[in-house]
């Protein structure tokens, strides 16, 4: 089941007649500032990845809230 032009053109004429031309206005502008936003943050995580660790470091993986919890009991009978 394809869509085709006339198919996309009737869609639209409703979504403007439920919502009018001043709320798909503000709906599209809200929607680009969340695109600018998501974008502009997966480039700071690209940043962020793209520096090295520092030389002597070793990922977190036995942090004493890791210890803690072993010492912890379980509570399983």
């Amino acid at each position: 089941m394809d869509l085709g032009l006339p198919e996309i053109l009737i869609v639209l004429v409703i979504v403007l007649l439920l919502f009018g031309p001043g709320r798909i206005s503000k709906i599209a502008g809200e929607l680009g500032k969340s695109i600018r936003s998501f974008r502009d943050g997966l480039q700071d995580g690209n940043k962020n990845d793209s520096n090295p660790p520092a030389a002597g470091s070793t990922p977190d993986n036995n942090t004493s809230a890791n210890k803690d919890d072993k010492d912890q009991p379980s509570g399983k009978a």
